[in-house]
């Protein structure tokens, strides 16, 4: 009976401690984050969707930009999953990078804006726990988290544009290929056709 009452006790500590998380939760980062979506389509609506979308248009032109800025701006304006749709802007060998670049950065961002992906804030909220626990401050912690983010997207969107440029190549190849090779069989029954004919012609 006493083993059954200790794991009974444990079965409902483990609830308990969840409620008690929850409840930290609700007295902490919730009403943060809603104040933080709130502002941010609050800015959203004063600067205009058409300026903004103005702006992701001028920062595909470059390298930098493209990885760097247009995902930073997808990522905090339109937050996660809306963020991909920024790829509209971008020529079809581009559009897989820019994903690439910016599903690698709705976490990082996290640590400074939370509102970005608020359904994967407990990758933040674990990290945070560890840090907080060892006495260390989170501001340091989030703008390393940040800095590092946008290194790690910068070079993931060189290396999946540069591997998309190789498999458009590959592919393009063998479509070329295909084209030669359906004009050669349309040529050859002409010929055929016109050796039937000669052919006729000299029995005639």
């Amino acid at each position: 009976m006493e083993i059954a009452a200790r794991i009974a006790e444990g079965f409902i500590g483990m609830f308990q401690r969840g409620g008690t998380q929850f409840v930290g939760l609700v007295t902490g980062i919730i009403p943060l984050l809603i104040v933080l979506m709130t502002a941010v389509n609050a800015l959203v609506r004063l600067i205009g969707p058409e300026r903004i979308d103005k702006v992701a248009m001028i920062s595909s032109r470059n390298v930098l930009l493209r990885y760097l800025v247009l995902p930073f701006l997808a990522v905090f304006f339109l937050t996660n999953p809306m963020a991909y749709t920024m790829g509209r802007f971008l020529p079809e060998k581009q559009k897989p990078a820019f994903y690439d670049a910016a599903v690698s950065f709705v976490h990082p961002i996290l640590g400074l804006f939370p509102h970005a992906n608020p359904g994967e804030i407990f990758v933040w909220a674990g990290i945070a726990a560890g840090i907080t626990k060892l006495g260390l401050g989170l501001g340091d912690l989030a703008i390393r988290y940040f800095l590092v983010g946008l290194l790690v997207i910068f070079i993931r969107g060189l290396v999946t544009e540069r591997i998309t440029a190789i498999m458009w190549a590959r592919r393009s190849a063998p479509e070329g290929q295909g084209e030669e090779a359906t004009s050669a069989t349309e040529a050859a029954p002409a010929v055929e056709t016109g050796g039937a004919a000669f052919a006729s012609g000299e029995e005639a």
